[in-house]
């Protein structure tokens, strides 16, 4: 059974893009490890965990509202 974590900014994705990962990495999973069996679709699972943005740092530097905006395009 496959697991996987994205880690990301709060607020860096949409809930369509969340629905997209999901669906992507399940298709990957399906393909890659299932060898194509649908089946092994139900025991795909990921994690979209979302870090406020100000316990992080990019480069050294912490990642302040601007930046999250430069980088997001928000």
């Amino acid at each position: 059974m496959p697991f996987a974590t994205i880690k990301t900014f709060k607020g860096a994705l949409t809930n369509e893009q969340k629905q997209e990962l999901h669906r992507r990495f399940a298709d990957l999973m399906v393909e890659i490890e299932g060898k194509g069996n649908e089946e092994f679709r139900k025991f795909v699972i990921l994690a979209i965990e979302e870090e406020e943005p100000i316990n992080l740092g990019i480069g050294g530097i912490r990642a302040t509202e601007d930046l999250m905006k430069r980088i997001t395009g928000n």
